[in-house]
């Protein structure tokens, strides 16, 4: 295998602040071993088991990625959502990043009854069935549709569970962790040092908190997700959350 085949560059990441965790007062115990140092009173991410975590969750996603399996991305933080949405809608796959909805996972079958009943409406708005309404009744559908794609825009074409989840902050996506792990949907996810790594089955030890290094992280998976798509010979449809 090429060293450094991710291209995983510390002093990037360093500059990027990749490496700035918590206050200390906020430590959790299962992240000690990836700290490097205190600043500040905040605790450093030793950088080089960062790269190390990232290439073998870069590693997974090839797999997963090269048997045509599914990822979803999820990540409902405020300062990330947009960043989540842009690089799952590059890698044509899923995406969770609005509010998590209790059991998408653990109750699939209901979510999917309420996203082919979002599909009808969009159907019939489309074939103009909802013209023979009244105007205030065409505004009850309209504001029904947008808070059904609010909520589902992003797994909408998702027909069966999926093989892993890509977490961009534990703390934030304990419930979807649960349910994942009820599933048992693979974890790969981005671990600060307030939380509990061992939740995920691969965590990247990096700040959750700074868009640069969340984006540093997705920017690295999508690369290698676009990468692996285009070496598969004649791939199948993917999930499209823009269809």
């Amino acid at each position: 295998m090429e060293k450094n085949e991710f291209k995983i560059d510390i002093e990037e990441m360093m500059r990027l602040g990749v490496h700035f965790g918590h206050k200390t007062s906020r430590c959790h115990s299962k992240m000690k071993p990836y700290i490097l140092g205190i600043r500040n009173d905040v605790h450093i991410i030793d950088l080089q088991k960062t790269k190390e975590k990232l290439e073998e969750a870069l590693r997974f996603i090839q797999k997963i990625i090269s048997e045509q399996k599914t990822i979803v991305f999820i990540g409902t933080k405020i300062i990330l959502k947009n960043l989540v949405k842009e690089i799952a809608l590059e890698c044509n796959l899923p995406y969770i990043s609005e509010r998590w909805l209790g059991g998408t996972f653990t109750n699939f079958e209901t979510i999917s009854k309420r996203i082919k009943y979002l599909k009808d409406l969009e159907k019939k708005e489309k074939e103009g069935f909802f013209e023979k309404y009244t105007k205030k009744e065409k505004q009850q559908f309209k504001k029904e549709l947008e808070r059904l794609r609010k909520k589902f825009e992003g797994i909408r074409n998702l027909e069966k569970l999926p093989d892993a989840i890509f977490i961009c902050d534990m703390g934030k996506e304990s419930t979807a962790i649960k349910e994942a792990k009820k599933k048992e949907i693979k974890i790969i996810a981005i671990a600060d040092t307030n939380v509990d790594l061992t939740l995920a089955d691969i965590a990247i030890p990096a700040s959750d908190d700074g868009i640069s290094s969340v984006r540093y992280i997705l920017e690295k998976v999508k690369e290698v997700i676009l990468r692996t798509k285009s070496e598969i010979p004649n791939p199948k449809s993917e999930t499209n959350p823009k269809s």
